[in-house]
């Protein structure tokens, strides 16, 4: 039974039922530890399971941008096929955190033609309309910063000390410079400062909110996975600040979610095992650098 749920959970957040896509072998090539380590904040945060509620809240706060939100709508195959745009954002996310340079830069070649492809006009929070893409340096910023945010926040609301809060926003930064962002945050303060400026310049609902919100709070999963699910996307948006709810229509939650949510999170660890194939595959390929350097 143990096996099972594992086996189900690495093939609802992966695509395959071993936790171990054929992108993970990716991960093993190249002669360098990356951009980050293992010692690094980066695959503190990272490897860690409260990612998980991470990943919600992140998909939540970037459809709070009216952009970003018609982006979704009119390119994303969220609708059509949600495991795998998940599978997609995970891949992403765990080729560049514990990668070789050279895989983090394939996976970047990946993901800016699939950004080439993303453009259209969305309205403004003045009711205007104008041009997007997924390219642009502002738009960019925004998704770059609600990953981060999330990530962080949410690390912080299930570990609640993390001396390095600041450093992982330094070095999380590097992960957009490939993809044409060199203004990202470097501390915990100017990533509130650009949040805040997001908000009160750009942040609103748009005639796509209400469906997409719905559909993050509740995919097309089973029974099972949906109650598990739930849980998740409680936290996650106990986690986001009242500006951030509003503009996503959306009510506070008691914290006994995410005191409920931690224990579960706390059984799947022990379910799960270990690191993540991706981070025992990092350490192999890091061991073997470490190796041939002697």
């Amino acid at each position: 039974m143990k096996q099972l749920i594992a086996n189900r959970f690495r093939e609802i957040v992966s695509g395959s039922p071993d936790g171990r896509p054929d992108w993970v072998e990716q991960i093993a090539i190249g002669d360098d530890v990356g951009l980050f380590g293992p010692a690094s904040p980066v695959w503190q945060v990272h490897g860690n399971i409260a990612t998980l509620v991470g990943g919600v809240r992140a998909l939540l706060l970037q459809a709070a941008h009216p952009a970003a939100l018609t982006g979704v709508a009119e390119h994303s195959r969220y609708e059509t096929d949600p495991l795998g745009r998940l599978a997609g954002t995970s891949r992403w996310l765990t080729i560049t955190t514990f990668g070789s340079t050279q895989a983090i830069a394939q996976e970047t070649k990946r993901v800016n033609a699939m950004h080439s492809h993303v453009k259209g006009d969305y309205i403004t929070k003045a009711g205007e309309q104008s041009p997007y893409k997924a390219s642009d340096p502002r738009y960019l910023l925004w998704v770059h910063c609600a990953f981060t945010d999330s990530f962080l926040q949410t690390h912080l609301a299930f570990e609640s000390k993390f001396a390095d809060a600041d450093e992982y926003v330094r070095e999380w930064a590097k992960s957009a410079e490939g993809l044409g962002l060199e203004n990202a945050p470097g501390s915990v303060s100017e990533l509130k400062a650009t949040m805040e400026n997001f908000a009160s310049e750009e942040l609103s609902p748009s005639i796509h909110t209400e469906r997409v919100v719905r559909f993050i709070l509740k995919p097309p999963l089973g029974r099972p996975s949906l109650i598990f699910y739930r849980f998740l996307a409680k936290s996650a948006v106990y986690t986001l600040t009242p500006t951030q709810r509003e503009i996503l229509g959306l009510k506070q939650v008691s914290k006994a979610w995410v005191t409920a949510t931690s224990y579960i999170l706390g059984v799947l660890a022990w379910t799960l095992g270990g690191e993540s194939p991706s981070q025992e595959v990092a350490r192999d390929r890091i061991a073997r650098i470490n190796q041939g350097a002697i």
